[in-house]
């Protein structure tokens, strides 16, 4: 599919969704250019400076991949975690802005590695790539084999109609009943079901879950009252809700709830590069670099007040 057919469709889609919450006016293509800049010069992408700590942390004998280079393995998913800009070439999003900015701090260029998403383990671990900064969240089982630099949250969102009735989703009772979207196999998934357990268990009304192919199919059921909430990973719901104005947040989870699971630079076990990527990422929180990039894809809610390297993550189940 062509990017002006993309475009179109998901602008058909938009337009499909207002008529049937009875809106009256869609938002014009101008309007949601404001909202977010996925133009390829990316004009608004923050820099820093070298962070003294950061590179007296770096391993005296560790490799790049490149000299002077830092190669970052991401999949440019959705934004605004990361999405190919208009010239349906050049990688933008808040994952490629920070990995500009660890490289600034660590006194490197960057180089960023578009991927698919199921390859990075093997990637890193065979040394094609220095880290990979694409949406990868820390869990006991990962972490046998990788080192983590926590840079995000890591938050599931429920999300409704911008008109719904619903005010808040905050714990199990408050999906008792409810038609609930979710992706099947997923970290959401078993948070809802277990939800659902522990509401039947107490004589409460049941889940409805529904699952659908794609995020269009997924809008259009919301819009149309087939499912009352959508129950997913929370940056790309908040940049629709953004962009369109048809959805709105009511409550967000963390994806290893009962834990923490954050989001975090992946490196490869034992190379010694993690702790100067924590101290980087620390440096960017410091300076208010860190802040300023989350704001600027509209990512303020998942700010961490610190990175760390390796802290606990999703457990085994």
């Amino acid at each position: 599919m062509t990017l002006d057919s993309s475009l179109r469709r998901t602008t058909l889609s938009a337009l499909a969704a207002l008529a049937l919450l009875g809106t009256t006016a869609a938002p014009s293509l101008a309007q949601t250019a404001h909202v977010f800049d996925l133009g390829p010069e990316q004009k608004g992408r923050l820099r820093t400076e070298k962070d003294a700590a950061a590179l007296a942390a770096l391993p005296k004998n560790f490799k790049f991949v490149k000299d002077g280079v830092l190669t970052v393995a991401i999949h440019p998913a959705a934004p605004p975690i990361s999405t190919y800009a208009t010239d349906a070439r050049t990688v933008v999003g808040f994952d490629p802005d920070l990995a500009q900015l660890v490289a600034d701090a660590l006194g490197l260029k960057l180089e960023l590695q578009p991927i698919a998403w199921a390859d990075w383990p093997l990637g890193l671990a065979s040394g094609k790539y220095d880290a990979v900064i694409s949406n990868v969240g820390v869990t006991e089982q990962r972490k046998e084999k990788f080192d983590f630099s926590t840079y995000r949250l890591g938050l599931h969102g429920f999300y409704v109609k911008a008109h719904s009735k619903i005010t808040a989703i905050k714990e199990p009772r408050d999906v008792a009943g409810l038609r609930v979207i979710t992706g099947s196999g997923t970290n959401q998934e078993r948070i809802l079901l277990e939800w659902d357990r522990q509401n039947v268990a107490a004589g409460l009304k049941p889940v409805e879950v529904q699952y659908y192919d794609d995020e269009s199919a997924r809008s259009l059921a919301l819009a149309s009252g087939r499912a009352d909430a959508n129950f997913n990973p929370n940056a790309p719901q908040a940049y629709h809700a953004a962009k369109d104005g048809l959805t709105r947040q009511v409550g967000t989870v963390n994806a290893g709830w009962p834990h923490k699971s954050d989001v975090a630079i992946t490196t490869r076990k034992g190379s010694g590069l993690a702790d100067a990527l924590t101290l980087a990422i620390n440096g960017l929180i410091k300076n208010g670099k860190y802040t300023q990039t989350l704001a600027r894809w509209k990512l303020s809610e998942e700010a961490l007040p610190r990175s760390e390297t390796n802290p606990p993550g999703l457990p085994r189940f």
